[in-house]
């Protein structure tokens, strides 16, 4: 098959493969579209966490991004671990010069295990400079606790929150609920135009690694190929899932999703 569109990824790698830019390359492609990316850093990590960080430096981040975009032309952008300011700035001067319009933030903050990924300087030039520029960003309860300075419990604190991030310039916002205690979760669609919540039963696993990077990379390609915005969600939600209740079981900690999920092997391949 041919892909139906062209992403960009700008994201760490993670070397287990499970989060980061792998599983981003992993959604992108199974989804049937051209993955393309900028490593924004390279981490040490597997299962059980982050071992540590190497940083990528911020000048070949956008190097990475303009030369790549200079040959082909991504639809849409997707945006996931910037661990400091200068990688943001570098960021944002890239996307300038490259003008696309789907540019989805997912503002990675904290590993599953608990590790740090963001220092607070990060966090304020994102908050300044980033979110404004962007289609859609989509944080996670614990993200969104740190980008608002709120506290969130219950769905109508997920909707105060989502209302701050508008007011801080974000154009579209999609909480998610999945770090709420409850049988079902609530992710909080929120832009000028209305609100629409997503309600699903949550699987009972603790294999949900890469969770975050793999649904906001789904909405990226879904948005590629000319889906409008709530239907890019729907089916990103659904998509991750679906991909969560493969329920893979490998590590000993917080284990991947199945990315493949979505994929029919072909029969002459067999």
């Amino acid at each position: 098959m041919r892909p139906k569109s062209k992403v960009l990824i700008i994201a760490g790698s993670d070397s287990s493969g499970g989060a980061g830019i792998q599983a981003d390359i992993k959604t992108v492609s199974s989804l049937g579209s051209y993955a393309m990316t900028a490593v924004t850093a390279v981490t040490v990590q597997n299962t059980t966490g982050v071992n540590s960080v190497i940083a990528i430096k911020p000048k070949y981040i956008e190097k990475q991004i303009l030369f790549t975009c200079k040959d082909i032309k991504p639809n849409a952008i997707k945006i996931g671990m910037l661990h400091s300011s200068n990688v943001i700035t570098s960021v944002v001067k890239a996307l300038k010069k490259v003008k696309v319009s789907k540019i989805i933030l997912d503002p990675v903050m904290v590993a599953k295990g608990g590790a740090r990924l963001i220092n607070q300087s990060a966090i304020k030039t994102l908050k300044d400079k980033l979110i404004k520029k962007v289609y859609l960003i989509t944080p996670n309860i614990p993200e969104a606790e740190i980008l608002t300075k709120t506290k969130i419990k219950s769905l109508k604190d997920m909707i105060r929150a989502a209302n701050i991030l508008l007011k801080l310039g974000a154009k579209n916002v999609l909480i998610k609920g999945g770090h709420r205690k409850a049988k079902y979760i609530e992710d909080v669609l929120l832009s000028r135009k209305g609100i629409k919540i997503f309600r699903n039963k949550k699987n009972k696993t603790k294999n949900t690694h890469g969770t975050g990077c793999t649904l906001s990379s789904a909405i990226t390609t879904f948005l590629s190929c000319g889906k409008p915005l709530k239907k890019s969600c729907e089916l990103g939600i659904k998509y991750v899932n679906h991909a969560i209740g493969s329920n893979l079981n490998y590590g000993k900690g917080h284990g991947p999703i199945n990315h493949l999920n979505s994929i029919l092997v072909d029969k002459k391949f067999r």
